[in-house]
């Protein structure tokens, strides 16, 4: 691959879906796209920029995006974020929506589902904490492809082996001969779109909390403002925001401040007041430019 080919290829994925490559990344598009590239009848990268570079190359640059952009998941990876979940969020929202029963959440890079039903999962096990509640939970990917294996809920041993505790395993999945599907009770929780992070989010409608966890690690700083601009506006105001553990919206906006003690949680200053009985936060100081620090 040429360091033309390269910079064709970073340019690209920056503008169909946010993701930066440094210049050092040559390897890890080599272990991406080489695949989608003989499975064209490629037999080099080379060959692969001409094919996107030529009309009518739409197809071949969403099949280039989604290998780009999928990433590893597992059940309630990291723990923690679903600690949080049950035992502040989920309680703070409890009480603030008591006259309406209703809790939307948002899983905005869903991947194979994982994260979203482990969601379902934590959700299912309050059982009558929650009766009479109606919870939707909303997965999106920009890839259609790991959409469709989330819809399906059929993982690997291995997959089901990697955080789903093994009493969670034999209480939500069936085994499907060498495979493990997960109860049709979970995935009815699920609801999954294809969706692109630098689209309009208006249409998604409003969210009591988005999970957008391990995503704006791969943005600059500009495309990370955007998202969590457009994410603070289909978030209640005393909704909240999951982020990655190497993430945080400190120097990128004033629309969010931590949470105190609860790593990855944020909510909106707005909401600060009709929360301050149940949680607790680390006031956002903000600059002359309008940035939380």
């Amino acid at each position: 691959m040429t360091p033309h080919d390269y910079d064709y290829l970073r340019r690209l994925l920056k503008t169909r879906s946010g993701l930066v490559l440094s210049a050092e990344k040559h390897y890890l598009v080599e272990s991406r796209l080489l695949p989608v590239a003989r499975k064209h009848g490629l037999f080099n990268l080379t060959g692969l920029t001409a094919r996107l570079r030529a009309p009518g190359a739409e197809p071949l640059t969403v099949e280039v995006v989604e290998a780009m952009t999928t990433n590893e998941t597992f059940f309630f990876r990291d723990k923690v974020p679903f600690d949080h979940f049950r035992e502040t969020i989920l309680s703070a929202l409890m009480s603030a929506r008591a006259a309406s029963r209703r809790i939307r959440i948002w899983c905005a890079a869903a991947s194979t589902g994982q994260e979203p039903y482990s969601l379902a999962i934590a959700l299912k096990e309050m059982g009558k904490d929650l009766r009479g509640w109606r919870v939707e939970i909303v997965g999106t990917d920009l890839s259609a492809e790991v959409l469709e294996k989330a819809k399906s809920g059929i993982y690997s041993q291995f997959a089901v082996q990697r955080g789903l505790p093994v009493m969670m395993l034999i209480k939500y999945f069936s085994q499907v001969g060498e495979t493990w599907q997960i109860a049709p009770e979970i995935r009815g929780m699920v609801k999954f779109m294809p969706f692109n992070l630098l689209a309009d989010y208006a249409p998604l409608g409003k969210f009591d909390v988005v999970f957008c966890r391990n995503v704006l690690i791969y943005f600059d700083q500009a495309t990370k403002i955007g998202v969590l601009e457009r994410i603070a506006d289909v978030t209640e105001r005393d909704g909240f925001l999951v982020l990655g553990g190497a993430e945080t919206v400190v120097g990128l906006t004033p629309r969010f401040t931590p949470v105190a003690d609860k790593c990855g949680v944020y909510a909106q200053p707005s909401g600060l007041a009709s929360q301050s009985n149940v949680i607790s936060f680390v006031p956002a100081r903000v600059t002359a430019s309008g940035a939380g620090r």
